[in-house]
């Protein structure tokens, strides 16, 4: 029977409205709407016109329902500049990832979760107090400190719990994955979607948009991973919770001792470039976390924005290698020796190729074909996994 869900999952994902998808299929609107709601089913010639348009094998339609994820359980970045339909297209994207995410975890046993839970309602003996420090007096952009829920002191709690203590992280797509972490990418080119992240069945979901520098990737990621372990429970919202989470990301990136006990002596942008690879993070991150420390000035700090704003938002200096996950690389390579060919993938789930590529960095494509996926590499402890026999 023609899955009334899945067709909407599918409209979404292509980012259609149903005006659009009806005048594409050659349907009306009415019908469009009869075929979500499950009161009329497509004939079988509408159905291949379906598949056609929004790309999706015929048997995905026909297949068991879907998890339709809401918007009101994943965390979004920049709620305010992406389009409903954006949201849309990420939060169906998402649900496919699901889909591929379950199939894998039926064959492999992948890293459990491992994640404090440093949220208001959480573990209060994890969170101490960092020591008193300046503080910026740039307003909303710096969130207070010594409150209950300081990012700070959530940033240290978990490198303390994780045995990180001050060391640069080389890698945070396989840090995050060695913590039970599932990451992937995030199949939407949208750049007002910069990346989400929710939690399901009790595993955490990283969605990262590729579409960027590998710095701001990296700091999407340490962003996202302060939403799992401070909002987990879902408070606070909006522009609140933005604001720890960016805090969050500065602090576990660019820990405070290491910051004071490596900054510049001069904050110039020569000096910014310099040092910015010490923690891998972007040169505008870095010039942030100074000031957010009160080792720059306000002068400074804005005179450093402009340069860098010169340089152009979406270019950064001496840019770092991109970074991808470790797991579906060895997911892969375990699938390659057993015969297993991408289609074959694709077939089991019900989507294309092209779909599951568009989830796992490439990895696939490359992995499957014989191939070496692109990504920085890292000496940060590995992933394990192992096939369920």
């Amino acid at each position: 029977m023609f899955n009334r869900t899945r067709f909407a999952l599918a409209r979404k994902r292509r980012g259609l409205t149903k005006r659009t998808l009806a005048a594409d299929v050659g349907v009306t609107e009415r019908s469009i709407s009869a075929y979500e709601s499950g009161s009329t089913h497509p004939e079988k010639e509408t159905v291949i016109k379906i598949a056609q348009v929004l790309r999706f094998p015929e048997s995905f339609f026909f297949a068991d329902d879907v998890d339709e994820l809401s918007p009101d359980i994943a965390s979004f970045r920049a709620m305010t500049k992406m389009t409903a339909g954006q949201r849309d297209m990420a939060l169906s994207s998402g649900a496919i990832a699901l889909m591929l995410n379950g199939w894998l975890e039926d064959r492999f046993s992948l890293p459990s979760p491992n994640l404090p839970d440093l949220g208001r309602t959480g573990n209060a003996d994890l969170r101490r107090a960092p020591s008193k420090i300046k503080r910026s007096t740039e307003g909303d952009a710096f969130p207070a400190q010594g409150n209950e829920h300081d990012p700070e002191a959530c940033a240290e709690a978990l490198r303390e719990f994780w045995g990180i203590g001050e060391l640069p992280i080389k890698n945070m797509i396989t840090l995050m994955e060695a913590h039970g972490i599932r990451v992937y990418s995030l199949a939407i080119d949208a750049r007002e979607v910069d990346a989400f992240s929710m939690w399901h069945d009790e595993k955490p979901f990283v969605f990262l948009n590729t579409n960027k520098t590998a710095e701001r990737c990296r700091f999407d990621a340490a962003h996202e991973l302060g939403h799992l372990v401070m909002h987990r429970h879902g408070a606070p919202h909006g522009q609140e919770a933005e604001r720890e989470a960016n805090a969050f990301a500065s602090a576990f990136l660019m820990p405070r001792r290491s910051v004071l006990a490596n900054a510049p002596r001069a904050a110039t942008l020569k000096s910014l470039v310099s040092h910015k690879k010490y923690w891998t993070v972007s040169a505008a991150a870095l010039n942030y976390r100074l000031h957010s420390l009160g080792l720059t000035t306000a002068w400074s700090y804005r005179t450093l924005c402009i340069q860098l704003s010169e340089l152009g938002r979406n270019k950064e200096p001496e840019s770092a290698p991109f970074e991808t996950s470790q797991v579906l690389s060895k997911v892969f390579m375990a699938l390659r020796d057993e015969g297993i060919t991408k289609f074959d993938v694709a077939k089991a789930i019900n989507v294309t190729p092209e779909e599951i590529d568009e989830l796992t960095f490439g990895l696939m494509l490359n992995v499957l074909q014989g191939g070496k996926a692109a990504g920085g590499t890292t000496k940060t402890s590995r992933a394990n996994l192992r096939l369920v026999q």
